[in-house]
């Protein structure tokens, strides 16, 4: 390497990678103290939290060698954590789905990778950890490069000022592309005012997607009855569909119900001309149980009700 500028950069680049690994505890005999490899424990998060991918998708978008993901998968049937479907009309892929027993072999690694980052992160002030995402939202945009669709936005919780945003945004995209009138965002309004006046963090939680530091997604979920929670206040920007931020917020929504412990069902109210966001639901599990024609916001609607069990 003859460039001296790029050797010293090259360098430092070196020594930030043995501080973070070390930071994160990657050099640890077993990632978080279990007994898998962090290889092993980014394939188990990956079925977890993806719909049905195939193999090739896989070892594709991890980068890993086909040969050695095929007996990793096969280590995971084999202990009863993996299950594979065939794929319709190609009977030479199967869809990969983690089983009962593989999701709870997963969740407390999960579990336990958060608490460990939520400690790292307590130890800065809010302002260092608005610093600390950005710095690392730049480092993914820039080495993801500028037709990586997925990358360079992160989900976090709610603070001041974004349940103004949800109302606003609400409004605006609904009056633009349904012509719903101004009521809707009233409404919104008040479904917003609910949250924040009866939010209890072991039952409620809301998450906003943010992209260089701009809004770009929100949704809610929110205790409905007893033993029973709602999905609320899902929006996705137009500037970041297709980037998976739908179906990520929805996930997270299911993942925070079946670890709160109280809910064994989640509901959802929606409209039938909300093609996207039905799709985003039935995609994650959940089902059509109950349809009224109604007229709202200056139209003629068809409301809809969908659940899933927990």
């Amino acid at each position: 390497m003859r460039d001296p500028e790029l050797q010293a950069r090259t360098e430092q680049v070196r020594a930030f990678n043995r501080f973070y690994t070390r930071a994160i505890g990657i050099l640890d005999k077993g990632y978080l103290d279990s007994p898998f490899s962090l290889t092993e424990v980014r394939v188990l998060y990956e079925l977890r939290h993806r719909d049905g991918p195939t193999a090739a998708a896989l070892a594709r978008d991890l980068g890993l060698d086909a040969g050695y993901l095929s007996r990793l998968l096969g280590r995971f049937e084999a202990k009863g954590w993996l299950r594979r479907d065939r794929q319709p009309g190609d009977g030479r892929s199967s869809s990969l789905h983690l089983t009962p027993t593989g999701i709870a072999t997963f969740d407390p690694l999960e579990e336990a990778s958060s608490r460990d980052i939520a400690a790292m992160l307590a130890g800065l002030p809010a302002a260092g950890q608005e610093r600390l995402l950005g710095a690392m939202a730049t480092i993914r945009g820039l080495l993801d490069g500028p037709e990586a669709g997925s990358g360079g936005w992160l989900l976090r919780p709610h603070r001041v000022g974004d349940f103004g945003w949800i109302v606003q945004r609400h409004g605006e995209l609904y009056a633009a592309e349904y012509g719903w009138d101004i009521r809707f965002e009233g409404v919104v309004a008040g479904i917003a005012a609910d949250i924040l006046a009866r939010f209890d963090p072991a039952t409620d939680a809301c998450w906003i997607a943010e992209k260089d530091g701009r809004r770009i997604g929100s949704v809610a979920v929110v205790a409905k009855a007893p033993e029973l929670a709602q999905l609320r206040i899902l929006i996705v920007d137009p500037a970041a569909r297709g980037l998976g931020v739908g179906r990520r917020l929805v996930a997270e929504c299911l993942d925070f119900a079946r670890r709160a412990g109280c809910y064994r069902r989640m509901t959802l109210s929606t409209y039938s001309c909300l093609a996207a966001a039905r799709r985003i639901y039935e995609a994650a599990g959940f089902r059509l149980v109950e349809q009224r024609p109604e007229r709202n916001y200056g139209h003629d609607l068809v409301a809809e009700t969908w659940a899933i069990d927990l």
